[in-house]
C-alpha cells in the first residue's frame, strides 16, 4: 500500500486484495462501525466505484469516482488533521472541485466544521445511515417489540420443521447465484441506489465469493427440504462487529428472512457484540423493516463539502 507520512502529497493507487492487511490493520481497530469499511465490502464493489486507496499516517484513505468527481472517505480513530484536509483540498483541485467528503459521522462533520467554519457545508444523508443492532438480541428474539419477528419465526418453524441452518461454504455458491437470480428478477428497479444495474450486484457478489476464504467471511444458509431459502454473509468491520453485507431469501417462503436473520445471529462468534445491517437507502419498505427490528442505535452519516482556497 502506498503511505505517506510527513509529505507534501497523497499517492492513491486502485484497490487490491494485497491491500487487506494494511486497510484492516486501521479499519478494525479504529471504533468507527461504518459498514463501508468493511474490507469485503470495498473489493467487492471496486470496479463499481473505482476506489482507490492511500494510508496517511493512522488513517486510511479511500477515493471514489462518483457523478463526474471525485469523493473521499476517512478511517481513523481520530478525527482529520488540519494538514490531512489541506492535503485532501489539493487532492480535490486535480479535478477543479472543491472537497467533497462522504459517510462521516455527527462527531467528525462537527470537528470539520469547527476547523473550517466559513467553508465547510455539512448535509446529513439519512438515507445512509447504517442500523446497528445487538447480536444477542436477533439470536433470541426475545422481549414485547420483537413479539411480531418471534411470531414470523414460530409460524415458520411449524410450517417447516424440517429446516436446517448450514454454514456457508464454497460448495454452496452455485445454489446462491440462483437464489440471488430468482430474487433479483422479483424486485423493482427502486431496490437499487446509485443507479446500480442487477449485473452489477451479481458481480459484487462474485469477487466475494472468489477471494472467500482470504476475506475472513461469515456465512449461513437456510434449507427447507433439499432447497436452499435463504443465505447471508458478512465480515468484520471492527472487532467487536460484523457487517451484513448480503441477505437474500425466497420471497414465496413467509418467515424466510426472519429465519435467516435470527439463525445467522444465533451461530455467530460471541466476540461480535454488534450486528451492521447496513442503510435502507431511503426505501419506505426496507426502512420500515429495519426499523422494526429495534435497532440498537443508528450511525449517522453527513457528507461535508469543503470549498477549497
Amino acid at each position: 500500500m502506498s503511505t505517506n507520512s510527513n509529505t507534501g502529497s497523497l499517492n492513491f493507487h486502485r484497490l487490491s486484495l494485497s491491500d487487506m492487511d494494511s486497510v484492516r490493520g486501521v479499519t478494525l481497530s479504529a471504533g468507527r462501525r461504518n459498514c463501508n469499511f468493511t474490507f469485503a465490502n470495498l473489493i467487492g464493489w471496486q470496479f463499481w466505484f473505482k476506489t482507490e486507496v492511500c494510508l496517511y499516517q493512522d488513517a486510511v484513505l479511500l477515493r471514489f469516482d462518483l457523478d463526474s468527481r471525485r469523493a473521499y472517505m476517512f478511517c481513523s480513530a481520530t478525527p482529520p488533521s488540519a494538514q490531512l484536509l489541506e492535503l485532501l483540498c489539493h487532492d480535490a483541485s486535480f479535478k477543479g472541485s472543491d472537497l467533497w467528503l462522504m459517510g462521516l459521522e455527527d462527531d467528525y462533520a462537527a470537528h470539520i466544521q469547527q476547523l473550517f467554519p466559513q467553508n465547510a457545508v455539512v448535509t446529513p444523508r439519512r438515507n445512509q445511515y447504517d442500523y446497528l443492532y445487538l447480536r444477542q438480541e436477533l439470536a433470541e428474539v426475545k422481549g414485547k417489540n420483537l413479539k411480531a419477528k418471534r411470531n414470523h419465526i414460530n409460524k415458520f418453524i411449524s410450517e417447516h420443521p424440517d429446516f436446517r441452518y448450514v454454514p456457508l461454504a464454497p460448495g454452496l455458491f452455485d445454489e446462491c447465484r440462483a437464489l440471488e437470480k430468482q430474487w433479483l428478477s422479483e424486485v423493482g428497479r427502486d431496490d437499487f441506489a446509485y443507479n446500480i444495474t442487477t449485473d452489477a450486484e451479481m458481480r459484487a457478489m462474485e469477487n466475494v465469493f472468489c477471494h472467500w476464504e482470504q476475506l475472513d467471511m461469515y456465512g449461513g444458509c437456510i434449507y427447507v427440504g433439499d432447497r436452499m431459502a435463504a443465505f447471508t454473509y458478512g465480515s468484520p468491520v471492527t472487532h467487536d462487529t460484523l457487517d451484513v453485507c448480503v441477505e437474500k431469501a425466497d420471497r414465496r417462503i413467509d418467515g424466510a428472512f426472519n429465519i435467516i436473520n435470527q439463525q445467522f445471529a444465533a451461530h455467530l462468534p460471541e466476540q461480535f457484540v454488534y450486528l451492521n445491517r447496513e442503510e435502507d437507502m431511503g426505501l419506505e419498505g426496507l426502512r420500515k423493516s429495519k426499523l422494526s427490528y429495534h435497532p440498537h442505535l443508528l450511525i449517522t452519516y453527513n457528507n461535508v463539502e469543503i470549498k477549497c482556497q
